[in-house]
């Protein structure tokens, strides 16, 4: 990816932090003498000291300036080995993830997984005690390498319960979703192949991506009716695609819902130019009210469509279990399962598997649908009351996103620097695309219960935008 001004600055400094230039303590240049040095804007050396500020580097005093952090690594000397990071993923990492300091210093709204508050805590601690006292020294010996078979047979007999029809031998288990897109791409793509993907599309697909080092066209998301189908049939006569990814129930970030006669059209265009589907499913479970809304793969008999999902957005995110059903392409998938590793940790196998055969999981859902659908109204009123004029946002049916639009006048490196100051955490609107189609817009997530503090961060958050508009 190409290397902005603001990496070049912020490589520079930490350069000379790293050979002992600058010293922990030590009083960095204003920024409007580095302005002066590199000629260039006050904001690219502002958003240089922002990355440095994101990874611990340096330290911000009010009203003072700059200093190097106190806990920097730096002894004076230069460092023996230096380790090379990409700015741009570790920023959007940072940027989408929580803290190692304590989650209660923060209101974070960036970390999509359900929060302390939500989380089946008893159910999973109890279920996963009763499997290590049962299971004992078996749950330390290897595992199927496609996942543990009656795990296989439960998320079958499940997804048959919403028209989706699978067959227990061709899922692989796998460590999350993510892996599971890794491996349905890996299975259809070779480097340099060109996909079709949503537009605005979640960071961690858009790395995987970079890393099998695929190229994009991006679809657009519309904000009513989700994925363009009539762009990508456009796109389709251009482009030979060798995969589509989509994410059709609750997307990630806008919160739209494919219709089924849209599921039905996508499959229609995927079927007439032979394109596998890469359907991500991870919230169909999520919805606020009526039916589990279908999955793409439920209307395909041509065996295109490769169908994923986990239960990290459900239950807890710790719980590193997800599965493939890879259709026509099951044995290419299958191998590169076995290459990128041995099976899923016993110990999540069998607590899934015990969950999954009870009747506690489906308990533990409708709850949850409740107090996401609460927290989705909450947030919407939220935002309607305190952000200023002209700001948009969705109205998702399921899932925990609100992806929100700000009105172009409004600093955005200013925004998020105060929201910094005031320990409130959105997910930038950047990290969502590899152009720069959405840098005033932001991803909220509603995942855990509001307190007072998270409320009157989202206010103040609100009223500077409303200020600075």
């Amino acid at each position: 990816m190409k290397r902005y001004k603001y990496e070049e600055i912020a490589a520079d400094i930490e350069r000379k932090i790293a050979g002992g230039q600058y010293l922990p303590g030590h009083r960095l240049p204003s920024v409007r003498t580095l302005k002066e040095k590199y000629q260039t804007s006050l904001s690219t050396i502002q958003s240089a000291y922002d990355d440095l500020l994101l990874r611990g580097l340096v330290e911000s005093v009010p009203r003072s300036g700059y200093y190097v952090s106190s806990k920097s690594p730096s002894t004076g000397k230069a460092a023996a080995t230096m380790i090379v990071r990409d700015p741009v993923f570790r920023n959007n990492l940072a940027v989408i993830t929580s803290e190692n300091r304590q989650r209660s210093a923060l209101s974070e709204f960036n970390v999509a997984a359900p929060g302390d508050l939500l989380l089946p805590q008893q159910l999973l601690l109890k279920t996963m005690q009763q499997v290590i006292r049962e299971k004992g020294a078996t749950l330390l010996k290897y595992y199927p390498a496609n996942g543990l078979a009656a795990l296989r047979e439960n998320i079958t007999r499940r997804a048959a319960h919403h028209n989706t029809h699978l067959q227990s031998a061709e899922l692989l288990i796998t460590d999350g979703a993510l892996q599971a897109v890794y491996i349905a791409l890996s299975a259809v793509c070779a480097p340099g192949d060109v996909i079709a993907i949503e537009s605005p599309c979640i960071f961690s697909v858009l790395e995987v991506i970079r890393v099998l080092r695929l190229k994009v066209v991006e679809i657009p998301v519309l904000p009513q009716t989700g994925f363009d189908i009539s762009a990508l049939q456009a796109a389709c006569q251009v482009h030979d695609f060798k995969a589509i990814v989509v994410t059709p129930n609750f997307h990630n970030p806008t919160g739209t819902l494919l219709t089924d006669d849209q599921k039905r059209l996508l499959l229609q265009v995927a079927q007439a130019n032979n394109i596998p589907v890469i359907e991500n499913d991870i919230y169909g479970e999520l919805y606020f009210s009526g039916q589990r809304p279908s999955t793409i793969r439920s209307f395909d008999d041509s065996g295109l469509v490769m169908t994923c999902s986990s239960f990290a957005k459900s239950l807890a995110p710790g719980i590193r279990l997800g599965w493939l059903s890879a259709g026509r392409f099951f044995r290419q998938a299958e191998q590169i399962r076995f290459a990128i590793g041995s099976s899923v940790s016993p110990v999540y196998q069998e607590t899934m598997n015990r969950i999954l055969e009870g009747s506690a999981y489906e308990k533990h859902l409708r709850i949850f649908r409740q107090q996401l659908a609460a927290q989705c109204e909450q947030s919407r009123k939220l935002v309607r009351e305190s952000f200023p004029a002209g700001t948009t946002m969705g109205k998702p049916a399921g899932g925990y996103h609100l992806w929100v639009q700000l009105p172009d006048t409004l600093d955005m490196a200013a925004f998020y620097r105060f929201c910094e100051e005031i320990g409130v955490r959105f997910t930038p609107g950047s990290a969502f695309s590899f152009a720069s189609t959405y840098d005033h817009c932001l991803r909220l997530v509603f995942a855990d219960k509001y307190t007072p503090a998270k409320t009157g961060a989202i206010r103040k958050a609100g009223r500077f935008a409303a200020d600075h508009s």
